[in-house]
């Protein structure tokens, strides 16, 4: 099997000797970083995710720091959302687009303070947009990447092991809200978000030494937790129809046709907006959809068929264990996107039938 050779490009994670030491068998790379797979099998990490709770070493979605008197200024013109109503302690899913409207990222965007924002990005070296942007207009703004690794607790069981560690004001934290909480006499911002819909916490660790005293702590504290080393679930995002940029959506892609026109409402004059508006009836939207009989792994994106026409693609697929299906996401044409719509998918390993969801399994 192939592996990835050592490179200054391909950075380590503060948690690697963590992950290998729980059994990290694969990984990948993710914002020039590796993002490792550390389960027994993928079915039975699914259902431990589920059930328990597991710490990720999610280090790889690195963070932009803007920070400076044009710090509210620079972001206005990045995104179509509405940054008025952003408390100080919140945590936005905030679209990140090009002139034309296509989708350059879909970030996470953390107000540390009114002049000082983190943006939590998907796999892209969206930095050099933001950079670009600010040295073009001249703002008044610094734009780096800060020593900041976020570790993900995600599953039932989280909000005890990181009471265990931060104390019970962690369990006081709302939904993309955080708080500034101590470990070994530093400050981290533990947020309550994630990418899995089993409820848990992102900690944004700031300082790379502070990684593995973290990682020990947790593992220490949830030993009754049956708390494990894991990763981003793919059967489980699926399911939630949460997306991965570049696999889901691209630039190719708007807001509106990665179901994120809520998040369109800025009354500011943003880079794009003429265009991204006049985008704004989509003619293809993302759709879960079941996809019968046995499935290969999917490697590159499988056509949607209707009547001999192509009326979409097939991005993600995977058997759901507990909905006993193959469960999907797909760009869909408005044509073909209602929910009971019966189409094909042409995939590697020949033709199968396939139907549109009226909404994703969980």
């Amino acid at each position: 099997m192939a592996t990835i050779f050592p490179s200054r490009r391909v950075r380590w994670t503060p948690f690697t000797k963590g992950v290998e030491a729980a059994g990290m068998k694969v990984c990948t790379v993710y914002n020039h970083m590796i993002l490792p797979s550390v389960f027994r099998s993928e079915e039975e990490d699914y259902h431990h995710l589920k059930r328990h709770v597991q710490v990720w070493d999610v280090s790889c979605e690195r963070q932009v720091a803007v920070q400076g008197p044009d710090a509210r200024r620079l972001l206005d013109l990045l995104s179509p959302r509405d940054l008025d109503r952003m408390a100080d302690d919140q945590c936005y899913y905030m679209p990140a687009i090009d002139k034309d409207g296509g989708m350059l990222n879909d970030p996470v965007l953390v107000k540390l303070a009114p002049d000082y924002y983190w943006i939590s990005v998907a796999d892209s070296d969206y930095i050099q947009y933001v950079l670009g942007v600010a040295d073009a207009l001249q703002l008044d703004v610094n734009v780096w990447e800060p020593d900041v690794s976020p570790l993900g607790v995600q599953g039932p069981k989280s909000d005890e092991l990181m009471a265990r560690v931060f104390g019970d004001d962690v369990r006081a934290i709302k939904f993309f809200r955080y708080k500034r909480l101590a470990f070994n006499g530093v400050s981290l911002v533990v947020a309550r978000s994630g990418y899995s819909k089993q409820g848990g916490f992102e900690i944004y660790v700031e300082g790379s030494e502070n990684g593995m005293p973290l990682w020990d702590a947790l593992f220490k504290a949830g030993a009754d937790l049956d708390v494990r080393a894991g990763c981003p679930s793919t059967k489980e995002r699926v399911e939630s129809g949460l997306l991965s940029y570049g696999n889901d959506i691209d630039r190719t892609n708007t807001p509106f046709e990665a179901g994120l026109g809520k998040f369109v409402n800025s009354p500011k004059d943003y880079i794009g907006k003429q265009r991204l508006l006049e985008r704004s009836e989509p003619k293809r939207q993302i759709r879960a959809v079941e996809i019968i009989g046995t499935i290969p792994s999917i490697r590159e994106a499988w056509p949607l068929m209707a009547n001999g026409r192509q009326v979409g693609q097939v991005t993600t697929a995977t058997y759901s264990p507990d909905h006993k299906t193959n469960a999907s996401i797909a760009m869909v044409d408005r044509s073909h996107w209602n929910g009971g719509t019966k189409l094909t998918v042409e995939t590697t390993d020949g033709v199968r039938d396939a139907i549109v969801k009226d909404s994703f399994w969980t």
